[in-house]
């Protein structure tokens, strides 16, 4: 399979990795260092167990030349979606899947400005990733990655999981998606922000009663949100499959970490700014939600400064 992946940051590169083993895949990213170091040195992947995967796939920093691709991986942050999927059309073919694995969530919405709807396919992975160094990544911890199609069966997007799983990327089709979606949004509006605003590892909020009371509090205004949403919920299991995230990846970060960390915008109102929408249009309170977008916006001035 053609693979291409927008977003050579640490998800789009170990992804990109994963899948070069028996796929043809190509990165492409606006940022030349990046696409110079992957073409020169390769990727190299360090699990939590220490061992070192060396992979080649190529890089580029355009879809000049490239020809149409079977299927195109979404990694880019959510405010550069639009600019993105214009810049890289000519990818594009009547029978290319388009997929986002991207954090937060109506990513869809936009893709379908672009791309005929059943060729649109959205998911979400349980896979964790830091960059260490440039062309390193730390694989933080794994699980398992769903895909699916917006209100039809995806029995069609086969070749697409059998692609995933030849690769050590377990990957299951889920018919609504949406629900896989809502679940990963529970760990970002929470976990994900917090590592961001105390510039920790994954794995501090269990070992905090104080910060995993601050996850719970998250948790418990996003499952309302959601519930009136007509999700149906429970607030109690949402928080032992977080509890349970972190501490399998307990020295995990997050990329909204690295983002403050190092001074760039971040995803957070595609994030918990989600949860904040959704809980105006259907009355729910979100107060706590409110204050962390607020926060992470006051901390990405005061690093701009």
């Amino acid at each position: 399979m053609r693979i291409a992946i927008l977003g050579a940051g640490a998800m789009g590169m170990l992804f990109g990795g994963y899948l070069s083993k028996d796929n043809e895949v190509i990165l492409i990213d606006i940022d030349r260092t990046k696409v110079d170091e992957i073409n020169n040195n390769g990727i190299r992947i360090k699990e939590s167990d220490g061992n070192i995967i060396e992979v080649n796939p190529k890089a580029s920093m355009s879809a000049e030349g490239l020809g149409k691709i079977d299927l195109v991986i979404v990694f880019v942050k959510a405010m550069d979606l639009r600019k993105a999927l214009v810049s890289n059309l000519d990818l594009i073919s009547p029978n290319t899947y388009v997929l986002s694995l991207q954090n937060g969530s109506g990513h869809d919405a936009v893709m379908k400005e672009f791309i005929a709807g059943e060729r649109v396919v959205i998911g979400t992975t349980q896979h964790n990733s830091s960059i260490i160094e440039p062309g390193v990544v730390h694989h933080g911890g794994g699980g398992k990655t769903f895909i699916g199609l917006i209100g039809c069966k995806g029995n069609e997007l086969k070749g697409i999981q059998d692609a995933f799983n030849r690769c050590n990327l377990e990957t299951e089709i889920v018919d609504d998606i949406q629900r896989k979606i809502w679940e990963k949004l529970f760990t970002n509006v929470s976990a994900s922000v917090l590592t961001a605003i105390l510039q920790t590892q994954l794995g501090f909020l269990i070992q905090s009663k104080h910060a995993w009371l601050l996850t719970e509090q998250l948790i418990k205004e996003a499952v309302a949100v959601a519930n009136g949403e007509g999700m149906a919920f429970e607030e109690e299991k949402i928080g032992n499959q977080v509890h349970r995230l972190l501490e399998n990846a307990s020295d995990g970060y997050t990329s909204i970490y690295a983002d403050i960390r190092d001074g760039r915008k971040t995803e957070v109102d595609t994030i918990n700014g989600a949860i904040v929408l959704a809980g105006k249009r259907n009355h729910v309170p979100t107060p706590s939600h409110e204050f962390v977008v607020g926060l992470i916006h006051a901390m990405e001035d005061k690093k701009r400064q």
